[in-house]
């Protein structure tokens, strides 16, 4: 085991980049003795993590990781013996430090003592104890624009759910750079690089074609099949696209794909959270108008699908429509991370009717807002529109009234209109 100080001070001292996720994570070390930090690949979860540790076991070592996946199989209690809170970076590789995390924790009976990181959810055949009132979880997230610095903060979702809604501010982010941002990514190596290139995003498609995707449940899969399924996925991003529309887009390029291996190949994606789709919001209506319930086809950063799509800055420019898009995708990242920050979800809601909103924020104590994504501002009156249409068939007898209704846009000024509905920059957002 290797003492953070010694093997990570330089990387601590190299202008660390503070993530949103980290008062989560102080948070929850401070009630719990063991925090899981999970999410895709190259998102920042090792570094944020080391952070907060004082030791750390790298499954991954290649001169020690045999060894340490030898104890696992032995005597996993000596993997537990660093300095608290010892970090244990992907921990699935041995399944067993699950169940030995959850002792120890039972045993020493104290908080902050482990920090788990995974970028891969252990398959359904790993029968452990879930885990519950000994390990929290906590999901980490590419860089939203607030945390790269692209956006200026000067809306915060916080404090519109308390009420304080003055938002007259003005965003600099120019529609050239939200679209650079789209295709760079969240990925904190792209955005500490100060580098406008895709080239990173289209490195982690390729390693997930080629190698993650293939390994995440020892199946082996066809990386261009796997290519093909990611492609149609892009195509369909920020859309309720059924299975049998991804199977045919599949089957219009020349591939066949069987029910049963395009649902293992989106259970793969998904467990190496590659896909994040957006669920259905069912709220209580004055009528029994039914609502869809398919979810919303999204992956965890839009780069993804500018990648796949082998596309730049300078070809969605090109494409509104595709553009329009992919906008949606980098404020579903960003407004996922922004009310993760403040203990909600996100969702999404369309009816029988074809009534669309968007996103849905739901807070755990009841609270919600509507928004609604607009990268140009020629279609605000439109999108006021629906929220307005959308709080007229809540039963407000059964839930509360929306907090907040916001058109989020691409545009640079915030203001809130006469109908009370805000209107905000994705460049002036934040926690």
């Amino acid at each position: 085991m290797k003492n953070k100080k010694s093997n990570y001070k330089h990387m601590k001292t190299n202008n660390y980049v503070s993530r949103i996720s980290d008062k989560l994570l102080q948070e929850q070390l401070e009630c719990t003795g063991a925090v899981l930090v999970e999410g895709a690949k190259w998102c920042g979860k090792t570094v944020s993590a080391l952070q907060f540790a004082n030791s750390v076991v790298y499954m991954q070592d290649p001169d020690e990781g045999q060894g340490y996946l030898a104890l696992a199989d032995t005597k996993p209690s000596l993997l537990l013996e660093g300095e608290p809170p010892l970090l244990i970076d992907e921990w699935q590789m041995a399944p067993v430090i699950w169940d030995a995390v959850r002792f120890a924790v039972d045993r020493r009976n104290l908080m902050s003592q482990f920090i788990l990181t995974g970028s891969v959810t252990p398959n359904d055949n790993f029968k452990a104890h879930s885990g519950t009132g000994r390990i929290a979880r906590l999901t980490m997230r590419p860089m939203s624009l607030y945390e790269s610095g692209e956006s200026n903060g000067t809306v915060s979702i916080g404090t519109l759910f308390e009420g304080e809604i003055d938002i007259a501010s003005k965003s600099t982010l120019s529609i050239e750079q939200i679209a650079n941002a789209i295709c760079r990514g969240g990925w904190p190596a792209a955005v500490t690089s100060k580098s406008q290139s895709s080239r990173i995003a289209r490195n982690y498609v390729d390693a997930v074609i080629q190698l993650d995707v293939r390994q995440v449940d020892g199946v082996d899969k066809d990386p261009e099949k796997v290519r093909l399924l990611l492609q149609s996925l892009a195509r369909n991003i920020s859309t309720m696209a059924t299975s049998k529309t991804i199977m045919d887009d599949i089957q219009a390029n020349h591939s066949q794909l069987s029910d049963k291996t395009l649902n293992a190949y989106l259970n793969a994606l998904q467990r190496i959270y590659v896909v994040e789709d957006v669920p259905a919001w069912q709220p209580s209506l004055r009528s029994k108008t039914a609502i869809r319930s398919a979810n919303k086809r999204q992956f965890v950063d839009p780069s993804i699908a500018a990648a796949v799509l082998r596309t730049d800055a300078r070809g969605i420019l090109k494409d509104f429509k595709t553009f329009g898009f992919l906008f949606e995708s980098l404020c579903t990242r960003d407004l996922r991370v922004y009310t993760q920050a403040i203990d909600g979800d996100i969702f999404h809601y369309r009816d029988k009717n074809e009534l669309e909103v968007d996103l849905i924020l739901k807070l755990r104590d009841g609270r919600w807002a509507a928004v609604e994504v607009k990268l140009g501002n020629s279609q605000i009156d439109e999108a006021a529109a629906n929220l307005l249409k959308l709080t007229s068939k809540i039963n407000t007898e059964k839930m509360n009234n929306p907090s907040f209704l916001m058109v989020l846009t691409g545009g640079n000024v915030a203001y809130r209109r006469a109908d009370g509905i805000l209107v905000v920059p994705i460049g002036c957002l934040k926690d």
